[in-house]
């Protein structure tokens, strides 16, 4: 009988221990299941270094947490960073300036960042200074703007190719409702010859990713200029032209990797016929506060050359005048044999405001043969009313009555020294 008493207790007891551990097992898988871990309470107070200038009343932490909520995102230290000295910090930001491994705030709201146990905020990020800058062409036109053309250019340096990408046009205004665009790209010199794209059926917006190609050596790539002509066909299969875009190659780098993206606003085509020596277009500018005169040379067309020669380099020379004295001269790359030169050449000058009443612009396009006399083309003179009349006169007025804005103007040439 001892014997079966003794088996029953340990039964009993084996029992009881394996009930026991089973429910110590499920204990432990519920709570770490079933409940967020947290985090031990400290035991002692812990000191902190100006914790009021973080942390002040409530009324006003809760407005300034408003704010900076709607412009900024908070950026905080986690507690396993805290043993690190953090200095350089500037406006509302805490400096910490010892060693201790947590922070308490005595006051201040409740938020989202402040749920990291130990963890507090030295400082804010401003979103806005990690934006890409939006891209505006597609939504900025000025007023008075007649369309807009997106094109791309590449040049295969082996296969001496252009590589010309029509991609797009946006916001045509046609002589009627409906527009049924299409475009010819030429590149100048040679107007005889062209690339024209599809035409695109009832759209002011046409879509074309078209691609062309030119055959142009290197050493003549540069003094190339494309030119796009933006058409419209109408119910009776007759084309007008809504615009013009014209792009000198002169100043790009073109590779076989770099493929240039471009945008243009087009360009009315000066329909009047040329003058008798021809015409060129050029805008000015005034800088006031810098006391600059600034002068784009655009393009030339219809120039009479002195001899037929396709070696002939046409370039024009800008001089600046006060009392007809000559005090400064500078002058563009020259173009080889084309009546219609486009230049696209900036020159700026130094000139007083005091002295505009007497200063003048002279532009003189010239045509060089290597080894020859240079030859005038024609001549124009812009500037106030003691040296001009007319649209000179017109164009130099607008000039300073517009400082810091390019004012554009086509001018006929004169052949009078």
């Amino acid at each position: 009988m001892p014997e079966q008493a003794v088996a029953v207790v340990g039964s009993i007891i084996g029992a009881v221990l394996l009930f026991l551990l089973i429910g110590i097992t499920a204990y432990l898988l519920w709570k770490k299941f079933c409940h967020l871990p947290s985090y031990e309470k400290l035991t002692s107070p812990v000191k902190t270094t100006n914790a009021n200038a973080i942390f002040q009343d409530r009324s006003t932490s809760e407005i300034q947490l408003k704010s900076t909520r709607s412009r900024s995102v908070p950026f905080i230290i986690p507690p396993t960073l805290h043993g690190q000295d953090w200095i350089n910090l500037t406006n509302e930001e805490q400096v910490q300036e010892d060693s201790d491994p947590y922070m308490i705030p005595q006051s201040g709201p409740r938020s989202s960042f402040h749920s990291l146990a130990g963890a507090y905020v030295v400082g804010t990020i401003n979103p806005e200074l990690y934006k890409f800058p939006e891209d505006k062409s597609e939504t900025d036109f000025p007023e008075g703007n007649i369309g807009r053309l997106w094109f791309s250019i590449e040049y295969e340096q082996e296969s001496e190719r252009l590589l010309v990408s029509l991609i797009k046009v946006r916001k045509l205004q046609p002589p009627a409702d409906s527009c049924s665009p299409f475009v010819k790209i030429y590149l100048l010199p040679d107007e005889r010859s062209y690339l024209q794209s599809k035409t695109k059926r009832k759209t002011l917006n046409p879509h074309f990713d078209e691609n062309f190609v030119f055959q142009v050596s290197s050493k003549m790539l540069l003094q190339r200029t494309l030119k796009f002509l933006v058409y419209h066909v109408d119910k009776q299969k007759k084309h007008h032209l809504l615009g013009q875009v014209i792009f000198p190659l002169k100043n790009e780098i073109l590779t076989d990797d770099n493929k240039l993206v471009i945008w243009r606003d087009l360009e009315k085509e000066n329909l009047e016929p040329p003058s008798e020596y021809g015409d060129i277009q050029f805008s000015l500018s005034y800088n006031d506060y810098l006391g600059r005169l600034t002068v784009v040379v655009l393009r030339a067309r219809g120039l009479k050359f002195q001899e037929e020669s396709h070696a002939a380099g046409v370039y024009v020379k800008v001089s600046l005048m006060n009392h007809n004295k000559f005090i400064k001269s500078k002058k563009t790359a020259a173009v080889l044999g084309s009546p219609n030169p486009v230049y696209n050449e900036t020159f700026s000058f130094k000139a007083d405001q005091t002295e505009l009443d007497t200063t003048s612009l002279s532009l003189s396009v010239l045509q060089s043969i290597k080894g020859e006399k240079t030859h005038l083309l024609g001549r124009v003179v812009v500037g106030p009313f003691m040296y001009t009349r007319g649209k000179e006169l017109e164009h130099w007025n607008e000039m300073i009555n517009k400082p810091k804005e390019l004012v554009k103007r086509w001018h006929a040439l004169c052949h009078s020294m």
